[in-house]
């Protein structure tokens, strides 16, 4: 630690390099401080609006004070949609790019690494100013170099998308793997603690936790608040809420424990983003959803997912915001955080304005999409209307504004001449995405 701070506080010349895309206009940014900021970005895993605090949907909630404090301290975004599973989430974000133009829609799709990830997108605009790291659960591919391959600086983690034991499991480092019985989110979080400490240049942590994901178990005890649950299949089965709880309390418990290793001015001094990578796990998912309207669908239970961002130049204080966001825009705002000026890129758009002007202008569309069992599928909504289309022929319509929770498709009745309209300019724009 001692080193690190001795070598940060000597300043180095930073040289701005601007790289040239057909697809993004992309200019240099002045830091309006001395110190760039550091940026967090954690990814729970599984973690759906009925799961997490604050949020109107559920009624069963864990014990989340670490990421309460975060939304006191910050905005909490009520529309971010992802995918309706993990791997095309991820590849969203690292990409900025939508599934349909990486290829990447379900679990088992492989990311190309000739893909250009927001961590070289960040080295090539800024002369690698900013150290970078994923530590925890990839799952874009098997490769154990491939992080590395894609411009990342360092990875530690869990390349797959689960494990059958949290204390028996492969951890890659580096591209090595070796076998850990350290609990994943502790082991994570001890990775991440200690990469933060050795660097001496403004950083960006990709930190994924992999819990909650199934299999559910009860994580250690002391990292949580739901007391001592029988261990075995059958009970684990019969009610796996609290043991899922468990291992969200116990994702906050290690947050926590990583914030506090920082010193007050380096975590005054970074941007702490937290999202969810899909909706609940059907075996969990709480009303208003439902288990055929939570993860692994295109409904709001689904792809609906947390956001809350805190920290530094984030001027809105315990604040909500309703604007629609996409997990692609993760990659054009953090590039903005990072000081790379990218209002968008690819199927990216910058949220950035919204962390200090809730007037700020946003999307006024937002989109995503499904494979699964040979059929394909996407969901696209406005302010008001949601449109579902299925490659066999399926279609559904929402009011949301009415409907929140997709209890009555439209399709099939008559339809009002407001709603005949936002279905065709929702089609048009999906064709217009797609093709």
């Amino acid at each position: 630690m001692s080193f690190k701070k001795s070598f940060f506080s000597i300043c180095i010349c930073i040289i701005f390099m601007n790289c040239s895309s057909p697809s993004i206009e992309v200019t240099e940014e002045t830091p309006t401080t001395n110190s760039s900021p550091n940026i967090l970005l954690v990814i729970a895993d599984d973690m759906g609006l009925d799961a997490t605090p604050n949020y109107a949907e559920g009624s069963i909630k864990p014990n989340m004070p670490v990421l309460e404090g975060l939304m006191n301290s910050g905005i909490t975004f009520k529309n971010l949609w992802s995918y309706a599973v993990c791997t095309p989430t991820r590849a969203s974000i690292l990409t900025g790019k939508y599934g349909v133009n990486t290829g990447i829609l379900e679990v088992g799709n492989t990311i190309n690494t000739s893909e250009t990830s927001v961590q070289k997108f960040i080295d090539n605009s800024t002369g690698n100013k900013y150290a970078s790291a994923i530590i925890g659960k990839w799952h874009l591919s098997t490769v154990a170099a491939d992080p590395i391959t894609m411009g990342v600086d360092y990875y530690a983690g869990l390349l797959t998308g689960g494990v059958q034991s949290y204390t028996n499991w492969n951890l890659t480092e580096n591209g090595q793997t070796s076998n850990s019985t350290e609990y994943t989110t502790t082991k994570f979080t001890d990775l991440a603690i200690y990469w933060v400490e050795e660097q001496t240049k403004p950083w960006f942590l990709w930190l994924a936790f992999n819990a909650p994901h199934t299999p559910f178990h009860l994580a250690p005890t002391n990292l949580h608040s739901q007391g001592s649950l029988p261990t075995d299949a059958s009970s684990i089965s019969t009610n796996p809420t609290p043991y899922y709880m468990s291992a969200l309390e116990a994702m906050d418990s290690e947050l926590g424990r990583l914030l506090n290793s920082m010193s007050a001015e380096e975590k005054a001094n970074t941007v702490i983003i937290f999202i969810g990578d899909n909706g609940s796990p059907n075996q969990v998912a709480q009303s208003p959803y439902s288990r055929s309207k939570a993860k692994n669908t295109l409904y709001q239970g689904g792809i609906n997912v947390p956001m809350v961002v805190s920290g530094k130049d984030v001027s809105r204080i315990h604040d909500q915001e309703e604007a629609l966001v996409h997990t692609t825009d993760l990659f054009s705002t953090i590039a903005t955080i990072a000081g790379v000026s990218t209002s968008s890129y690819e199927n990216s758009t910058s949220f950035y304005p919204l962390l200090s002007n809730s007037l700020a202008t946003s999307r006024d569309y937002v989109y995503t999409e499904i494979s699964k069992s040979g059929i394909t599928g996407y969901a696209i909504r406005n302010a008001t209307y949601k449109y579902i289309n299925y490659s066999s022929g399926v279609e559904e319509l929402y009011n949301l504004s009415l409907d929140a929770y997709e209890s009555s498709n439209l399709i099939g009745t008559n339809l009002s001449a407001e709603a005949t309209n936002a279905k065709a300019a929702l089609i048009v724009e999906a064709d217009r995405i797609r093709s």
